[in-house]
């Protein structure tokens, strides 16, 4: 597992500027980490789209009982009805099995990512049918370890933002906006402890 190395540069920074972020950095503790396995990750991100962390994990669980190993080989050869009684939908097999299939035939490389700021990242992850905006954001975020993510679509951040700030569910662009700035170049770390606050496990992708 790998750690990010900005983590507690990043809390001083925040802690300066954000009173509420502050107190709720104190409240929880942790770290992000990175399994260094973007398959896994692409994966796990593809599984979570559009569901609670909660039906994400269980689908996941099942997931990795049938694959034993989560490598593209095994998701290939894995048929869709077996995956299906994973809890998986028609449309997220199709995503796995085009991911797969991306790796290994190595139309995706990414290596490719170290050379591309945040948004042209984005752009290359997303050529990939399945993987929208918020995928690879998650794939930045927990794979990459890249400090500034900040995923304005993700339903547990705006849900913690509208506890924490105490406003409107789903927060305004504006208020996003004021708070990406805000956060901006500790994103990822602003958003991991809001992550945190509403769930008692830590995410993982």
């Amino acid at each position: 597992m790998t750690k990010p190395r900005y983590w507690q540069e990043a809390k001083k920074v925040l802690s300066k500027k954000d009173k509420v972020l502050k107190k709720i950095m104190i409240n929880y503790s942790g770290i992000l980490v990175s399994r260094k396995d973007p398959f896994f990750s692409l994966c796990k991100s593809i599984v979570g789209q559009q569901i609670s962390v909660s039906s994400a994990n269980a689908v996941w669980k099942r997931f990795e009982t049938v694959l034993q190993k989560i490598i593209p080989t095994n998701v290939l050869r894995t048929n869709k009805r077996k995956l299906a009684m994973c809890g998986l939908s028609r449309q997220k097999i199709e995503y796995l099995k085009i991911l797969a299939k991306s790796f290994e035939n190595k139309t995706i490389d990414i290596r490719q990512l170290k050379k591309m700021n945040d948004d042209d990242a984005i752009k290359y992850l997303t050529q990939i049918k399945g993987i929208g905006k918020w995928t690879a954001q998650m794939f930045l975020f927990f794979n990459q370890l890249r400090p500034d993510i900040f995923p304005e679509q993700d339903i547990g951040l705006l849900k913690a933002i509208s506890i924490h700030y105490k406003t409107t569910y789903p927060p305004s662009a504006k208020q996003l906006e004021k708070l990406k700035k805000l956060w901006s170049p500790y994103a990822t770390v602003a958003t991991w402890y809001l992550w945190r606050s509403i769930d008692p496990v830590p995410v993982a992708y």
